[in-house]
């Protein structure tokens, strides 16, 4: 036994993504890693828990700054990731589950979309800490392990985040601290906290299909208003501002105002 922290990482890429790599990378001489992560892309899984064919988990090897470390995969959904590491391979309490460095941003109204917040809400609802991190990449870098994206400042980022839920843990109330990089950031940079913008970040786009048996793709872009984007907002203090938007999250999603009786 030991009384170093144990840190779970995982992430919506799967376990070949440099970014889950960067985490590991981060954290290392701050406890104790356990690695557990999907196999394979589960981009915009959210929280999901989806029948799982291949019931097994794989032991692998994830590369350090120097050396490697031993890491676990599955065929599951991030979300799933996390379970299986809380019920079958940690051996003490988790202290902390960081989920990412994701490639691509996770902000506006549409984060309950993405894999790597639901990995860390998933961690949330075990009353772990938890941290989602995501860096802001080229759309074409969303769905890949691309070596061309560097994760050494949102690596800083997810170092400093975590170091202060390690030693203070979060305030009540909160479950998940969910911060996003822009690509412009530097270390220097500076952080804001603020709340889930209610506007569209990816907006979807027609499909253009003139048939329905017609094989189309349900694209999206990027996409928001400007003129009526809440000055508090994610979206805001991330795409416009370009400073590193922290967001502190709940399980409870439950309105702030009543529900009128009449």
């Amino acid at each position: 036994m030991t009384n170093r922290p144990l840190i779970l990482i995982t992430n919506d890429d799967g376990i070949d993504s440099p970014g889950l790599h960067a985490v590991a990378t981060a954290l290392v001489d701050l406890g104790d890693l356990l690695i557990v992560a999907p196999s394979s892309q589960q981009t915009s899984m959210g929280r999901s828990h989806p029948p799982i064919i291949d019931k097994a988990i794989y032991e692998t090897q994830i590369p350090l700054s120097n050396g490697s470390h031993v890491a676990y995969k599955a065929a599951v959904s991030p979300a799933q990731a996390v379970a299986l590491a809380v019920l079958d391979l940690a051996d003490r309490p988790i202290n902390l589950c960081v989920s990412g460095i994701n490639y691509g941003e996770n902000v506006g109204a549409g984060v309950t979309i993405s894999g790597t917040v639901g990995a860390a809400m998933e961690a949330a609802s075990y009353h772990i800490p938890a941290l989602a991190m995501s860096l802001e990449t080229p759309p074409q870098y969303y769905l890949t392990n691309s070596n061309q994206v560097d994760f050494s400042v949102a690596g800083h980022f997810t170092r400093y985040f975590a170091t202060r839920i390690l030693t203070d843990g979060l305030p009540n109330g909160i479950d998940v601290l969910k911060v996003d990089v822009p690509d412009s950031a530097t270390p220097t940079t500076a952080w804001r906290t603020g709340r889930v913008s209610r506007q569209r970040y990816y907006s979807s786009t027609p499909s253009g299909r003139t048939r329905l048996d017609e094989q189309k793709e349900i694209n999206c872009e990027i996409k928001f208003d400007l003129a009526t984007l809440e000055p508090d907002s994610d979206v805001y203090i991330f795409a416009f501002e370009k400073l590193v938007a922290v967001v502190p999250l709940t399980l409870d999603f439950t309105a702030r105002v009543p529900f009128p009786l009449t």
